[in-house]
């Protein structure tokens, strides 16, 4: 019966342990809080959208009708573009690209060559990663449609090399020394 007794006093004390550390009763944590007040993050902003239409030019500078205009073989025609920028964010950085100015049909690979974009803003020559300014920048990218004058015999006669579906690319990048 000594055993029954001591069995049951067990059992009771187990249970009310358990109670209590499930919750059935109180065992007292300290705990406490504060407010802090972080504020907001404001994301930026990368836009790139061209200003005007895009104009052509001979090796002389002088503006060709691509439309009517008959390559020849050592012939360097440029297309230039005026592009707003949109760069807003502290470690903002983004380089612009052309996509769609590899030849679609006709030209020989090794008698053209088409450069990457020149940039400018305003008369100074200026290389990608661009960088934010505080207002949107307007920039110039230019690029070059080389038809080699070492072209052979009449290879690419009557060819055509279409630039149909130029885009100028703006592309985020990290700045260099910053993560």
């Amino acid at each position: 019966m000594k055993n029954s007794t001591l069995v049951k006093g067990t059992a009771a004390i187990a249970v009310g342990a358990a109670l209590l550390l499930g919750g059935g009763g109180t065992l007292a944590n300290w705990n406490a809080s504060t407010s802090a007040a972080p504020g907001s993050i404001i994301a930026g902003d990368l836009n790139v959208a061209k200003a005007g239409t895009g104009v052509w030019t001979d090796g002389a500078g002088k503006e060709i009708d691509i439309k009517n205009y008959r390559v020849v073989p050592g012939d360097n025609l440029t297309f230039t573009q005026n592009l707003t920028v949109t760069l807003l964010g502290d470690k903002m950085a983004a380089s612009i690209t052309a996509a769609g100015v590899g030849p679609n049909s006709g030209f020989t690979g090794n008698n053209v060559v088409v450069s990457d974009p020149l940039l400018k803003i305003g008369a100074a020559t200026v290389a990608n990663p661009l960088k934010p300014t505080g207002a949107d920048q307007n920039v110039t990218a230019s690029i070059t449609f080389n038809f080699k004058s070492a072209t052979p015999g009449l290879e690419n006669v009557k060819d055509t090399y279409n630039f149909a579906d130029v885009k100028f690319t703006l592309q985020q990048v990290t700045q260099p020394g910053l993560s």
